[in-house]
């Protein structure tokens, strides 16, 4: 591979963000089955391609979003109805570690802090906490399932699919964000999607063109550097 392609897959990859506001432009379906395309040549374990994709614009997003940032208010309003809204496997741990709590503390400050959002103030985190569930006004919401039967594997080779659909969508000038916390309303989501049972909700996705002008969109977030997690053995 030349170097100006080497170039080219590392700002691709170097330059995805979470992006979390987007325009209000359509993105055209033909870009998306595209990117889809290119995405699913992701490897998967003996070739079994778990992957199931859903993409939702028009006024089936807008059901979604509806019926989902309702469930999150009032969910807000009365915490114990959270054990009506569990994800069907357990995306983060149960009792969090250093140095990962820290790293995650360090996230939500860092976003929080950008948008003047102070500790105490809830109901301003709440509501940043509802643009999830607003797709950040993307035009395009994309969800991601597999099927139950499957083991853990399968959401490793759906996770790798998952970044090539960030990957592609970059490289032709769009914008994303991965969001597990689509993954509590899961029941809801997949009654929208008109899922079958089998399936269940890995992660959704935000899909579009930036707002450059957003200030949240400036938010990067730090990475260790390599010599904190790789060991390199030679005997």
């Amino acid at each position: 591979m030349s170097t100006e392609h080497t170039q080219a897959v590392d700002e691709v990859i170097t330059g995805r963000q979470s992006i979390r506001a987007f325009l209000d432009h359509p993105v055209d379906t033909k870009l998306i089955q595209e990117i889809l395309e290119v995405a699913s040549r992701a490897p998967s374990g003996t070739n079994t391609q778990p992957w199931k994709v859903y993409v939702v614009t028009g006024a089936r997003r807008q059901r979604l979003i509806d019926q989902v940032c309702h469930a999150q208010m009032q969910l807000y309003q009365n915490p114990e109805l959270a054990q009506q809204y569990n994800e069907t496997f357990a995306y983060y741990p149960e009792t969090w570690i250093s140095p990962y709590i820290d790293r995650r503390r360090e996230n939500g400050w860092g976003l929080y802090g950008l948008l003047g959002i102070q500790k105490g103030e809830k109901d301003k985190m709440a509501a940043q906490h509802l643009r999830n569930y607003q797709l950040f006004d993307a035009p395009v919401g994309i969800f991601f399932t597999v099927d139950k039967a499957m083991g853990i594997g399968s959401k490793m080779d759906i996770s790798m699919m998952i970044q090539n659909v960030m990957l592609a969508a970059k490289a032709r000038g769009l914008d994303t964000c991965p969001q597990a916390a689509w993954n509590h309303f899961h029941q809801i989501v997949t009654d929208v999607l008109e899922a079958p049972a089998n399936e269940e909700l890995v992660c959704g996705m935000a899909l579009g063109y930036a707002d450059t002008d957003a200030l949240v969109n400036t938010f990067r977030t730090p990475r260790v550097p390599v010599e904190e997690f790789a060991v390199f053995l030679e005997d």
